[in-house]
Formats: structure tokens, sequence, C-alpha cells
């Protein structure tokens, strides 16, 4: 089965700990819980960045404005609501100077708003992180290694 290739852009946030924020999402297809960093699709026109930048203030009422002109590309194939995505994503970076800023996700979808479980801003990746390498993806944009 080939899988759909959805434009979209994901956003790093670290915050003054150096902790990741992630939204906690459950999926009511495969019924399975993951979590991953804020961001979505691209709309007509817009480009990876600026997708980025609304995508965090949807998901979190964080500033858009915090997110830096710098990615990485990132493979993904996952399933989401039954459709398999085999696409790849810039992930961009934030940076936050104080500790686990409030995030407030007033401007989710509907379809996000029956998925949302909540977030976190963890010091290590959870069990059902997505992606899987995301540590790395982490790593590589901040230049740790």
């Amino acid at each position: 089965m080939e899988g759909v290739d959805r434009r979209a852009a994901r956003v790093i946030c670290l915050d003054g700990e150096g902790r990741v924020l992630l939204m906690h999402w459950h999926d009511r297809v495969s019924g399975k819980a993951i979590w991953e960093p804020p961001g979505g699709g691209l709309e007509p026109g817009e480009t990876p960045l600026e997708a980025a930048r609304r995508e965090l203030t949807e998901e979190t009422g964080l500033p858009g404005s915090a997110v830096e002109d710098v990615c990485v590309e990132v493979p993904r194939d996952f399933r989401w609501l039954g459709v398999r995505y085999v696409t790849t994503e810039p992930f961009y970076l934030a940076r936050f100077e104080e500790a686990g800023p409030e995030v407030d996700p007033g401007e989710l979808t509907p379809e996000e708003s029956a998925a949302y479980l909540g977030y976190e801003w963890l010091e290590s990746m959870p069990d059902g992180v997505e992606p899987p390498a995301l540590a790395e993806v982490v790593a590589e944009l901040t230049g740790r290694r």
C-alpha cells in the first residue's frame, strides 16, 4: 500500500531547562496514543517555515515568531486515522528562555480536539514518540551529539 505524501512542518520547542515540548494524541482508528512535536500541514501558498510558525501558535498558543529559520529534513512513515503517510517533513527549532511555558491549544481543529490528550515538557523521549528517532533530530538541530 502506497502512502500519502502530505506536506507538513513540525517544531522542536526547547524550554529554559532544555526540555522538549511534546503533544499527546489518541488515534481513534488504531487505538494508539502518540507523542509528537507541534506541527501540521501546509496551507496553499504557505512555505514550510510559515506553516511551522502558524501551527505552533494554533496548537500551543506559543509565539510563532520563536521558530528559527533552521530545520532538519526528517523522513516519515506513519499511520494516522487509518491513512499511511510517507513523506519528508522539515523540523524547525524554537527556544524559550523560561521553564515550561504555558501551552494553550486554543486553536485546534475539531479533528485535533477529538484526538488531543495533553502536552508535556519532557527531558527524555517517551514510548510512542513520533518519529521514533526524535532524540536524534533534536540533537542535530541543537548541535548536541
